[in-house]
């Protein structure tokens, strides 16, 4: 029975890898592409912007649609879906198609990850729920650090329509393990749209949703903007500056694994530090931002803070609404992303108004905002740990 969880959640975390890396993979040959298709840079941008859209706005609505469908049915869809969408990626070399093969399956990105974290937590017990879901957020991590390198590496060696390929081989990979080696997921007990729709209704809820568009805010309106910190801050080399955001990477699938840990130990406690310790490690970082070994230091410690506050962003936000987990997962996804969203512009417009160095003030701020709301609901809706 325990090796046939694993076994479930290590697929998941692979389709997860393969959902992310689609999304993210491109943002290191957006310059090839933008080549490829003969289109500018900002315009290319666009696939990954339209996609990240297309979660924000699909992120509450798909889970809440398909919530009553056979789980193993709707991660074959949506893996299927995404394996077209590769494909036709991988054979045009029309960029408005490109597009609209991308953009389709966002709106299904949802779907996929937040009934995967849902799987994940009801495998197990539920105090051990957090460990189980921090297992898949590796595959998050994994998506958004290693995806990136891995299709750029292809992309330089062989071409740009193989680096797309690795999308469509990731998800192939998925859909025949999820074919042969998953379990038929009925819903048990389905839940109406009506008793899904109520938590929305909660104040618990949209303190939650506050405190995680927040603390995603303070973590990516920063960290989007790392390399070119490192540049024009620290002074640091190109090649330098790619061994940061890797060290960045990795320890934050580190922070997954500690936060499975501490969220099925103490999670209250775990959620209302986090905040204090990641301002206090941007108020360290501010003074020392121009030596080399302090911020690679601080760098490895704001990785492994990264990949818990992942995690305390989903537990937070399921916790507040634990009978409906589809659609509490799809309001995790739309409020992280809405928070990297309004993070990263803030940080934009600080860097052309004031300077790069100051973004930290972004994070800060945000965290504050952040730790407030926290407080309140702990505060409102008292719960043990």
């Amino acid at each position: 029975m325990k090796n046939s969880k694993g076994l479930l959640i290590f697929i998941l975390a692979v389709g997860v890898f393969g959902i992310i890396n689609t999304e993210m993979g491109v943002i290191g040959i957006l310059p090839d592409l933008a080549v490829y298709f003969d289109v500018s840079v900002p315009t290319a941008g666009l696939l990954v912007s339209l996609f990240a859209l297309a979660i924000a706005i699909a992120g509450p609505t798909m889970p809440l649609i398909f919530s009553g469908m056979n789980r193993k049915n709707v991660m074959l869809l949506v893996l299927t879906i995404f394996i077209i969408g590769n494909i036709i990626s991988v054979f045009t070399n029309n960029f408005t198609i490109t597009l609209i093969a991308r953009v389709i399956p966002a709106f299904f990105h949802p779907l996929y990850v937040s009934m995967a974290l849902s799987v994940a937590g009801a495998s197990v017990s539920e105090k051990e729920a957090p460990k189980a879901i921090s297992k898949v957020f590796i595959g998050v991590s994994a998506g958004m650090v290693l995806g990136v390198p891995i299709v750029s590496f292809i992309a330089d060696a062989i071409s740009v329509q193989a680096g797309m390929a690795f999308f469509a081989i990731v998800n192939i990979f998925t859909l025949i393990a999820t074919i042969f080696l998953l379990p038929s997921m009925p819903v048990t007990e389905r839940l109406s749209y009506g008793s899904q729709l109520k938590i929305l209704t909660k104040g618990v809820t949209w303190l939650s949703i506050l405190a995680v568009l927040l603390i995603n805010a303070a973590i990516f309106g920063v960290y989007s903007y790392l390399a070119e910190y490192l540049g024009t801050v620290t002074n640091m080399s190109s090649n330098l500056i790619s061994i940061m955001l890797l060290v960045y990477g990795l320890a934050n699938i580190l922070g997954n694994i500690i936060a499975g840990r501490l969220l099925s130990e103490i999670p209250v406690r775990t959620v209302t530090v986090f905040p204090i310790a990641l301002i206090a490690l941007y108020l360290i970082f501010y003074p020392v931002a121009e030596l080399t070994v302090p911020t690679a230091i601080i760098i490895l410690v704001w990785g492994i803070l990264g990949g818990i506050g992942a995690n305390i962003n989903q537990y937070w936000i399921i916790s507040a609404a634990p009978k409906a987990p589809d659609f509490a997962n799809g309001l995790f996804l739309t409020s992280v992303n809405l928070g990297t969203t309004i993070g990263t512009a803030a940080a934009g417009m600080i860097i052309s108004q004031i300077g790069t160095r100051e973004i930290l003030f972004v994070g800060v701020v945000a965290l504050i905002g952040g730790f407030i709301f926290i407080i309140l609901r702990n505060t409102l809706y008292k719960t043990a740990g």
